[in-house]
């Protein structure tokens, strides 16, 4: 890895393979902190899940470990707390689409907030930040699904934040998609799309600070971050695929970019999305959300929207830059001796390029999305939101 830094801090992993973990544990005496995973009740069922329980054992003087879990039943909620119950901390198991919580939630519309969001991972990690925060000065999130999980995954990602001489508010991961089994490289929708999404409204709109911002994370995708309370209290949640741009758009509201790092996990590797065969489908649908996301960010930071020739000028630029990008992922796949089929790259570009402007019209529609509101506009309704929303989400399991 180089050494190089830009506008956000970089952590880079050097590879010196050093036992990060005791200097976390230490760290984790001085600074209350919880993680948080987002997780359906399929995945207890996968080994990933497994895997990062293992890891996570290793861990001392953890606040708590929040897990916010969709299941269909009281008995699949108890079976999580089984499968977490030798954990050497505490482990909460937040059932977030358990009735009592529905019925709570729902409750609130009488005070004018609609809290109750799309299933999926931004209405649990709306319900997860608002649990942990209640006794953890430092939240950190990881999926659930993550096949290469090791201890320095969370060393890495969290120790930036247990310093507070290091001045960091937000971490964000960033990685090498690597398959496990063959070595490909994975991670279309941001090799594909964003990036050269990104390159391409560059050229269109000209210098913007909030694009260079978003350019400036080596994986903005990436679902693995980590967060003050101060700002996880005050970041609004969106609620579809949009969900990780939406975050970095909310940071960069919240807070300087010198509060900001990205850190290397190193090679990752979790399971994977299908392009889809129609446009609302699979990483289709994901990437129409996402070019959503962007141009709302663009919207709220710089007034900026598109007319329809920069429709027209958008899809020829994107499909440019991938082109572009696919000659150099095609270059890097060859020098290191690793499968590349460049012809379904220039496929899935194909299809990408095919959806942009349906979904630039439908973003200029309807430019307003749902968000869950931030939690600290929640309290400031209903104090005691927190501590009910606990209960309810534990309610019947034992």
């Amino acid at each position: 890895m180089d050494f190089q830094q830009n506008l956000i801090t970089t952590i880079h992993e050097y590879g010196l393979d050093n036992d990060l973990l005791p200097q976390l544990n230490r760290s984790l005496e001085n600074k209350s902190t919880s993680l948080l995973i987002p997780c359906l009740y399929d995945e207890f069922k996968r080994p990933a899940l497994k895997i990062i329980r293992e890891v996570l054992r290793e861990l001392k003087n953890l606040d708590q470990l929040v897990i916010a879990l969709s299941a269909k039943s009281l008995d699949q909620a108890r079976d999580a707390k089984d499968f977490f119950s030798t954990m050497p901390f505490p482990v909460h198991i937040q059932w977030t689409n358990n009735p009592t919580v529905l019925e709570l939630l729902k409750n609130q519309q009488e005070n004018g907030l609609d809290l109750l969001g799309s299933p999926g991972k931004g209405w649990a990690v709306w319900q997860g930040i608002g649990i942990a925060t209640k006794s953890s000065e430092v939240v950190g999130l990881f999926d659930a699904d993550i096949r290469t999980f090791n201890k320095s995954y969370p060393a890495r990602l969290l120790q930036p934040l247990l310093d507070s001489s290091n001045g960091i508010s937000y971490v964000k991961a960033f990685y090498s998609r690597l398959s496990l089994e063959t070595n490909a490289l994975q991670g279309r929708a941001t090799r594909l799309f964003v990036g050269p999404l990104l390159d391409s409204l560059e050229q269109l709109v000209g210098i913007s600070p909030f694009l260079r911002y978003l350019q400036s994370f080596r994986y903005p995708l990436a679902g693995e971050f980590a967060f003050t309370r101060d700002l996880a209290l005050n970041l609004r949640i969106p609620c579809d695929w949009g969900l990780e741009v939406g975050l970095l758009s909310e940071v960069y509201k919240n807070v300087r970019l010198s509060k900001i790092a990205q850190v290397d996990l190193g090679i990752f590797d979790h399971k994977h999305k299908e392009i889809g065969i129609k446009a609302n489908e699979g990483l289709q649908k994901m990437c129409s959300e996402i070019l959503a996301s962007v141009l709302r960010g663009l919207m709220e930071h710089q007034a900026k929207t598109l007319t329809n020739s920069d429709i027209a000028n958008l899809e020829v630029l994107y499909k440019r830059a991938g082109e572009d990008k696919i000659k150099q992922f095609s270059l890097d796949s060859s020098i290191n001796q690793i499968p590349y089929n460049r012809h379904n790259e220039e496929l899935t570009v194909q299809k990408f390029t095919k959806l942009i402007r349906p979904a630039v019209n439908s973003f200029l529609e309807s430019p307003i999305t749902q968000q869950l509101p931030c939690w600290s506009r929640v309290l400031a309704c209903q104090s005691t939101l927190q501590d009910e929303l606990i209960l309810a989400g534990s309610y019947g399991i034992k």
